[in-house]
C-alpha cells in the first residue's frame, strides 16, 4: 500500500473521530461530543425539513429559509431520500469519512498536477490533515495541558468535519481547481458556480481569486478561458444567491480589529488582559503610533499563532516574490484568497453572531497548509520528527473534546421516546419552552440539549416545524425571534383562556412539547390548565408532556 494511501486513510480516520461517536444511542440516550451539540442538530433539522419537500424554516414556523446556504443540506436530503438511510446516521457516521477521503485525494491530485512532485503532493496533504495552531504551547506554558485549539480564534484542521458545509466547499474548490488545470470549462463553472449555496464565504473568496487570475491570464496570454470561467461562475452564484437573500438584511457590519481585541480579552482565547487594556487605551486616547504598534503586534500574534507550522508557506511566497519560482494563475488565485480571507474578518463582523466571520480565515489556513506542505517536502528529511510531533499535539488539541467516555451534551432516553412519539404524529407546528440561559449555566455535563444551547433538537428529532427554536441560527439569519419569544412568555403567563386559544390558533400551533420544570420563567409552567386551553394530552413520561390543540 502506497504512503499516500496510508496517509489519506489515517488522516480520514482521525478527522472522523470528531463526528462518528455523536448521534448514537447509549444507556443515557443520544450523546453529542464537542461542537456537535449545536450545529449538527441544526443541519439535521434543516435536512429533515428539506427531505419533506419544504423550504420552510424548521425552527421559525411560517417563514422561508433566507440568508443561509442550504447546499450541503439539500445534498444530504437527496442521499437520504435515495438510500433511505437515517439523516443523523448519514450526518455523523457516513458522510464525514467520505468528505475526509475526498479532501485528501483531491488535495494530493491538485498539488501533483500543479507542482509535478509526488513528495510535495504528499506533504501538502499531510499539512491539510494535521496542521494546527500554536495554541497548545500557550496552554502548556500556563499549566493547562495540551489544549487551546482556538486560542487565537480559528478552529484548526481536525475540526473540518464539524463544519460539513466548509468541508464540502473544499471538495468543490479542489474539483474546480483541478478542472481549471485540465481546461474543463463547464466543469470549472459548475464547481465554482454552486459555492454560494454550499458555503457563502467560499463563494466570495473564490470569485475574488478567479477575477484576479482571469485578469492575470488575459494580460499575460490574452486568453479568454479564465474570464469565461469567472463570468460563468459569477452568474450562477448570483442566481443562487437570489434564492436565499433577505433584501432587508445587511449581513456584515464594520467593526475593525474585533477579533484582535477579543483574542486578547477573552479568557477562553489568548486572554492577555494587560495587552488588551494597553491597545484599547491607546486607541481610545488617540495615541496612534503606540496603537498602531500594539495592534500590529496583536495581528502578528493572531496570524502566526493560528498558522502553526503552516508559516513555512511564507518561504514559498518569498521565492515567488524573488522570482525564484515563476508566477502563474494558481499563485494569483491562492494569494488573492489569502489576502481577502484575512482582510474581511479584520475589518468586518457578521451581524448577530460576530465570531462567525472567522470562517473566512479557515480558507486562509487551508491554502497555507498546502503551501507549507510544499516547503516541508523540501526539508522533510531533516525535520520529519518535528512535523510528526506537531501533528500529534495538534490532533490531541482537538480530539480530547471528542474522546471522553461521556459527552458534553445528550438527549435523554425519556426524551428520545417522546421525540419518537412526536415524529409519528401528523404534521403540525410545535410549541416548546424558550431556552433558559441561567439554568443552562448551572447544568452539569452531559447536559440535556435543552440546557446545552438554544438548539433545533425538537425539530431535528421530532421531525416537525417548531414555532421558535435555535435562537443562535435565527440570529445569524436575521429573523425577529425576540418578538416571537416575548409572545411565548405572554402565552405561558396568560390567564385568559380565550386569549391563549387565539395565540395557538393564529400561529397554527398544533402540538405543545413541554419539558417538565424547564420553563425559563422560574417555577412557572403554563398558568392555564390543558382543559382551559382546549389541549388534549397525547404523551407523558418523567420528563416530557406532549399536548395537542384541536
Amino acid at each position: 500500500m502506497g504512503t499516500k494511501i496510508i496517509l489519506i486513510i489515517i488522516g480520514s480516520i482521525i478527522w472522523s473521530l470528531t463526528m462518528i461517536r455523536s448521534g448514537w444511542s447509549y444507556d443515557y440516550g443520544k450523546g453529542f461530543w464537542g461542537a456537535n451539540g449545536h450545529d449538527s442538530v441544526w443541519h439535521i433539522a434543516l435536512t429533515e425539513s428539506i427531505s419533506r419537500g419544504s423550504l420552510e424554516n424548521p425552527v421559525f414556523s411560517g417563514s422561508i429559509i433566507k440568508n443561509y446556504h442550504i447546499g450541503f443540506d439539500v445534498f444530504l436530503a437527496v442521499i437520504h431520500k435515495t438510500t433511505g438511510i437515517q439523516i443523523d446516521t448519514l450526518y455523523f457516521q457516513i458522510i464525514p469519512p467520505i468528505l475526509a477521503i475526498l479532501i485528501g485525494i483531491l488535495t494530493y491530485k491538485f498539488v501533483l498536477l500543479w507542482r509535478k512532485s509526488k513528495s510535495e503532493a504528499f506533504w501538502a496533504t499531510f499539512f491539510v490533515y494535521f496542521s494546527g495552531s500554536f495554541g497548545f504551547l500557550v496552554t502548556f506554558l500556563r499549566g493547562d495541558g495540551v489544549t487551546g485549539e482556538s486560542a487565537f480564534w480559528a478552529s484548526q484542521a481536525l475540526s473540518t468535519l464539524v463544519n460539513p458545509p466548509f468541508a464540502l466547499s473544499l471538495v468543490f474548490i479542489l474539483l474546480g481547481l483541478i478542472s481549471l488545470q485540465k481546461k474543463k470549462l463547464l466543469l470549472s463553472i459548475l464547481f465554482f458556480g454552486v459555492l454560494i449555496q454550499i458555503k457563502a464565504y467560499a463563494a466570495v473568496l473564490v470569485l475574488s481569486g478567479l477575477f484576479m487570475a482571469s485578469l492575470y491570464e488575459f494580460i499575460t496570454t490574452h486568453r479568454l478561458f479564465f474570464i469565461k470561467v469567472f463570468f460563468g461562475s459569477l452568474l450562477i452564484n448570483f442566481f443562487l444567491y437570489g434564492l436565499i437573500k433577505n433584501d432587508s438584511l445587511s449581513v456584515f457590519t464594520w467593526q475593525p480589529f474585533w477579533f484582535l481585541e477579543t483574542m486578547m480579552s477573552y479568557s477562553d482565547r489568548l486572554g492577555w488582559e494587560k495587552f488588551y487594556s494597553a491597545m484599547t487605551t491607546y486607541k481610545m486616547g488617540g495615541i496612534w503610533l503606540k496603537a498602531l504598534l500594539a495592534y500590529g503586534v496583536a495581528f502578528f500574534i493572531f496570524v502566526i499563532g493560528n498558522m502553526g507550522l503552516r508559516v513555512l508557506g511564507f518561504y514559498y511566497l518569498c521565492k515567488v516574490l524573488t522570482k525564484k519560482i515563476n508566477t502563474n494563475w494558481i499563485i494569483i488565485f491562492i494569494t488573492t484568497i489569502l489576502g481577502v480571507s484575512v482582510f474581511i474578518p479584520m475589518f468586518f463582523v457578521q451581524k448577530g453572531t460576530p465570531w462567525n466571520t472567522i470562517q473566512f480565515f479557515y480558507y486562509y489556513l487551508f491554502f497555507f497548509a498546502i503551501l507549507g506542505g510544499i516547503v516541508a517536502s523540501w526539508i522533510s528529511n531533516k525535520f520529519i520528527i518535528t512535523f510528526i510531533t506537531f501533528a500529534v499535539f495538534s490532533s490531541w488539541m482537538t480530539l480530547q473534546h471528542y474522546l471522553p467516555k461521556m459527552p458534553q451534551a445528550k438527549i435523554s432516553s425519556n426524551e428520545i421516546k417522546a421525540l419518537e412519539f412526536l415524529r409519528r404524529l401528523p404534521d403540525g407546528v410545535v410549541l416548546t419552552y424558550p431556552f433558559d440561559f441561567d439554568k443552562a449555566k448551572q447544568a452539569k455535563a452531559p447536559r440535556p440539549l435543552y440546557l446545552y444551547e438554544s438548539t433545533s433538537y425538537v425539530s431535528a428529532f421530532g421531525k416537525k416545524n417548531v414555532y421558535l427554536e435555535d435562537e443562535v441560527n435565527l440570529n445569524i439569519m436575521g429573523y425577529d425571534w425576540k418578538n416571537r419569544k416575548s409572545k411565548v412568555f405572554e402565552f405561558i403567563l396568560n390567564l385568559d383562556s380565550e386569549k391563549g386559544k387565539e395565540f395557538l390558533k393564529i400561529n397554527n400551533i398544533k402540538y405543545l412539547y413541554l419539558v417538565k420544570n424547564a420553563s425559563p420563567l422560574v417555577g412557572e409552567q403554563l398558568k392555564l390548565g390543558p382543559t382551559e386551553l382546549g389541549l388534549e394530552e397525547l404523551f407523558e413520561n418523567e420528563e416530557i408532556i406532549i399536548y395537542e390543540y384541536e
